[in-house]
């Protein structure tokens, strides 16, 4: 394993699991993360940048949030609170940061440390992917500037969880990943056929709590709406969805991948489906589809209990 930290940018819609993910991300000493980008999706834009901001700030983080798409290329899109509560973080009230985002737009930044970190920079974008969609229409050069990208949805071999074909991150903008897909980019694509393999319970969620008073706390009280969301679908625990997409990135090893094309269903009943194709005409992107997925639970429980990172 390379001992240099990951360049990272986390595009997020924070969103309780969002707030599993960056969190662990400030905890990793093995990610350098160099910003955050906001999307509309578990909220609205206003919202999920607020959100990125508070966390940023109880995370001790001194990086940039800049805000991206409030709506999706072009579907329409309805904010629900059934999944992450009308404030993104369940019964936990509304604080307002004491920073602001930048002014340049998720696109643009996105742009410009691609280019400042020409081949290094990985985008972890576990929200829709609309913002990375459109920093590939604005700068031709951006696919060839990172590194890689790695996105939080989809869904190959396993039903979806907004509709019975699509997981809610495609569902919101099929559109966007549609050109992602097709833009030549390295992409890995971490779904519900991971995701859903390992669960965190009330009780994973109060061991953070005790290991970390702050941050697992913070989560502990974030989740309770989280998981009475899951119970009343009949799961006994929430899916490790955004930190296992995180954890892809910088443990890849710990992950089982295959290149498939993808199709995606951008209309209909079948919208945001995420179809491989045998025959298909986009380039083929690394799909998980398993792995040491204990090891994965395990490594995120065990960056709260190790305490803050102070390097």
């Amino acid at each position: 394993m390379n001992d240099m930290p990951m360049k990272m940018i986390i595009d997020t819609d924070p969103g309780v699991d969002d707030a599993m993910a960056i969190l662990y991300a400030a905890r990793t000493p093995e990610i350098d993360l160099l910003g955050l980008t906001t999307v509309f999706g578990n909220v609205p834009i206003h919202i999920a940048t607020r959100n990125a901001l508070r966390l940023a700030e109880m995370a001790g983080l001194d990086i940039p949030v800049a805000e991206g798409a409030a709506a999706p290329l072009v579907r329409d899109f309805v904010p629900s609170s059934r999944v992450h509560g009308a404030e993104g973080f369940g019964a936990v009230p509304a604080l307002n940061p004491q920073r602001e985002a930048l002014r340049e737009t998720a696109a643009d930044f996105l742009c410009r440390m691609a280019r400042d970190h020409r081949g290094e920079m990985t985008i972890c974008a576990i929200g829709p992917i609309t913002n990375v969609a459109e920093a590939i229409r604005r700068d031709p050069d951006f696919v060839r500037n990172v590194r890689k990208i790695v996105f939080m949805g989809g869904a190959a071999h396993v039903p979806g969880n907004i509709t019975p074909h699509a997981e809610a991150n495609i569902y919101h903008d099929p559109h966007a990943l549609t050109e992602v897909l097709a833009s030549g980019a390295s992409v890995t694509m971490v779904g519900l056929d991971v995701t859903m393999q390992v669960l965190c319970n009330a009780e994973d969620f109060a061991a953070l709590a005790v290991a970390d008073p702050e941050h697992g706390g913070f989560l502990r009280d974030a989740s309770v709406h989280y998981l009475d969301f899951y119970r009343e679908i009949g799961q006994p625990g929430c899916g490790l969805h955004d930190p296992a997409a995180v954890i892809a990135c910088h443990r890849p090893d710990l992950f089982e991948t295959r290149p498939i094309q993808i199709h995606v269903v951008e209309n209909g009943v079948e919208a945001g489906r995420t179809r491989p194709e045998a025959m298909g005409t986009v380039p083929a992107i690394e799909v998980c589809l398993g792995g040491q997925m204990d090891e994965v639970k395990a490594l995120f429980l065990a960056a709260f209990a190790a305490g803050p990172d102070v390097g």
